[in-house]
């Protein structure tokens, strides 16, 4: 087996650990969202004077709460147009950096 492949297995196998472990080590442990760590931190602070300062707009527009299905794809959407503006970036610096090798080969 060569060392390339001996490294690729190790870091899944460590990829692996990380995932896996913690689900294990952590039992009764609750996974909540930082929307709630920070409502909960702040009514401690405060008391009950806490009033936000706005309501989502999305939900002053259907007079509700979204469903987390809409939620979670709105935030997925949200996360695609930023990857897609990353990578055109990264691309065009790619792109650019091939075109100013070639234009320095060919004096």
């Amino acid at each position: 087996m060569s060392k390339t492949k001996k490294t690729v297995i190790g870091l899944l196998l460590v990829v692996v650990l990380i995932a896996v472990v913690p689900l294990f080590v952590l039992k009764g442990a609750e996974f909540g969202g930082s929307d709630d760590a920070g409502s909960v931190a702040i009514s401690e602070i405060t008391g009950s004077e806490y009033e936000p300062w706005f309501t989502p707009i999305m939900e002053t527009a259907i007079g509700g709460e979204l469903p987390g299905e809409i939620e979670s794809l709105l935030f997925c959407v949200q996360t695609g147009i930023g990857v897609g503006i990353i990578a055109f970036v990264m691309g065009r610096f790619v792109e650019r950096k091939k075109k100013e090798d070639r234009l320095d080969n060919a004096k």
